[in-house]
């Protein structure tokens, strides 16, 4: 590696270490020599200067914490020398410009993707399953159960094949060979795909619908709308106990809410009704086998690209990942806006900090008011449960170098490119206008991606510097690492690797352009992204207690 450190920002006064910096080790940047006073690992940050107490950290150009010590020139700053600072935010102050990127080359592209009758476009073709309240969760798993495999849509057990292999071992007094047997990663599915046009069925199980608030009925019937209504899925079966909070009168609301044209398959069938668990549980069956048939004469044709909807998303992210791949991810954004597509940028405890550059960026002040009101009610809520923005960053994080939520979420921030802001959802709303999105979710990585899928997203990028085993039921999704070496050791979860931006070797725009590019074959059909071949299908509802 060429460069040793990085200044993102010539306002910052804190340089990031690209590479292991030996204590004693001399590095230049520009006029000035510092000599490091402790060991600074990549991905850390050290000072440029000496810090004093209450002294401002500034990272991004942006307020990001005060130390708390004296921090001589060239030492690491870490959380036991320094402690979260954000800056506060007020109303839009003003209109910034955009510049949008040269979009030509895509300008004729297209992907093939599954047209659904209110104008939305699907990049794949999947039936869900769903029950309103957990008390029906058996059985959705028993017609999960019952599908899977016979459909061709069940992956072979490797690890259930592997202990079988040990038992027969055992069983021949052969024990000793246990420790020596490889595990045969041969997956593939025990029958044949019965429908072509149907990229799999999805069971949602969740342990919500009842005994909570009824806000939060409320919000997973939203929620569960917002799955059927996502242009991923071909219609959905739905099973209702009956007596429960989550009625299937407000999923059906809520589906009106999206589309008074509503005309998906839906099946719906209530327990307390239909009289016996083997009455239901056959009637499901049958009708969803049903379903299944029509649902399978739909077929992929051309896209324009302004169909694409790109969820944006970051989870064990690293101290690179604000330097590598979420500014690739923040130009695929831009060109995905610049093309006419919609893309969205969510996880709100994740934007602290930098509250008043998306405010600016804002179409207009009633989008504005609109993600104000959101951050600071979000806030105010967390406070109330004795936590705080601040408590973000997970030990992970601060092991790698993220060690304020300030810094955490300047990073973060980046994901969401430089476009304007056209519009500001809270949880459970869908996306319909064209540009970037601010979706209020949690931190949480997979409450977050469960959510921008019920806004709509047909696509998610994921930008990771630990190692994120995260997927989806109904969307796509595209895993990206920060850096090389996450790469080069979980191969299995990771698409696409920006670690080049690290060593020099490529731009973010080159980076974010073959983002765009991969976009596009996931969409059409032709790459099947890690998380989809492996089946992460995660699915977490948001209860509005806070969740960080």
């Amino acid at each position: 590696m060429s460069q040793k450190i990085l200044k993102i920002h010539p306002d910052d006064n804190v340089l990031v270490a690209l590479t292991d910096l030996p204590a004693g080790d001399t590095v230049a940047y520009q006029d000035l020599t510092i000599t490091l006073v402790e060991d600074v690992p990549a991905k850390h940050k050290f000072t440029q200067q000496e810090m004093l107490p209450e002294q401002e950290i500034i990272m991004y150009g942006s307020l990001v914490g005060k130390a708390v010590t004296v921090i001589p020139a060239g030492g690491r700053i870490s959380i036991e020398n320094v402690k979260h600072q954000a800056s506060t935010f007020t109303g839009k102050t003003k209109t910034t410009g955009w510049r949008a990127p040269d979009v030509s080359k895509w300008a004729n592209k297209t992907f093939q993707g599954y047209h659904r009758a209110d104008g939305q476009v699907g990049t794949a073709n999947y039936w869900l399953v769903i029950p309103l309240v957990f008390c029906e969760n058996r059985n959705v798993n028993i017609i999960k159960q019952a599908f899977l495999e016979e459909l061709g849509f069940g992956r072979q057990d490797i690890y259930k094949s592997y202990v079988q292999q040990m038992v027969e071992l055992y069983q021949a007094g052969n024990t000793a060979a246990i420790a020596q047997l490889p595990l045969q990663n041969h997956a593939s599915n025990g029958h044949k795909r019965i429908f072509e046009n149907i990229d799999g069925i999805k069971f949602l199980t969740h342990e919500g619908g009842c005994g909570g608030i009824r806000q939060d009925s409320e919000a997973l019937c939203a929620l569960l709308a917002g799955y059927i209504h996502n242009p991923n899925v071909a219609g959905a079966t739905v099973l209702s106990l009956g007596c429960q909070n989550a009625q299937a009168s407000i999923l059906e609301e809520k589906l009106r809410a999206l589309d008074p044209n509503f005309t998906k398959p839906l099946i719906m069938l209530e327990q307390q009704q239909e009289g016996t668990e083997h009455e239901l549980l056959a009637k499901a069956i049958k009708q969803t086998f049903l379903a299944l048939v029509e649902a399978d004469k739909q077929e992929r044709q051309p896209a324009p690209l302004s169909k694409l909807v790109v969820g944006l998303e970051c989870g064990g992210s690293d101290g690179f990942s604000g330097i590598s791949a979420n500014p690739a991810v923040g130009h695929a954004s831009d060109l995905v806006v610049a093309l006419g597509g919609k893309s969205m940028l969510s996880e709100f405890p994740e934007l602290c900090g930098v509250e008043q550059e998306l405010i600016n960026r804002c179409v207009d002040e009633k989008t504005a008011d609109r993600f104000v009101q959101l951050m600071r009610a979000y806030a105010y809520a967390a406070e109330a449960v004795g936590s705080g923005f601040d408590m973000n960053p997970s030990p992970g994080n601060i092991k790698d170098g993220l060690i304020t939520d300030a810094i955490k979420s300047a990073g973060a921030a980046k994901k969401g490119g430089t476009s304007p802001v056209a519009d500001v959802l809270d949880y459970g709303e869908y996306a319909t206008k064209p540009g970037l999105t601010l979706l209020c979710t949690p931190g949480n990585d997979v409450e977050s991606t469960t959510a921008m899928a019920g806004s709509g997203a047909n696509i998610i990028l994921f930008t990771t510097g630990l190692g994120t085993p995260t997927g989806n039921p109904v969307t796509p999704v595209i895993k990206v690492s920060s850096n090389t070496k996450l790469a080069q050791r979980m191969p299995d979860i990771i698409d696409i690797d920006t670690g080049p931006v690290i060593a020099g070797e490529k731009n973010i725009e080159e980076m974010g352009a073959e983002m765009l590019d991969l976009i596009i074959e996931v969409a059409s059909g032709k790459v099947q992204p890690k998380a989809v071949q492996l089946g992460q299908d995660d699915f977490i509802p948001w209860k509005r207690g806070i969740s960080l």
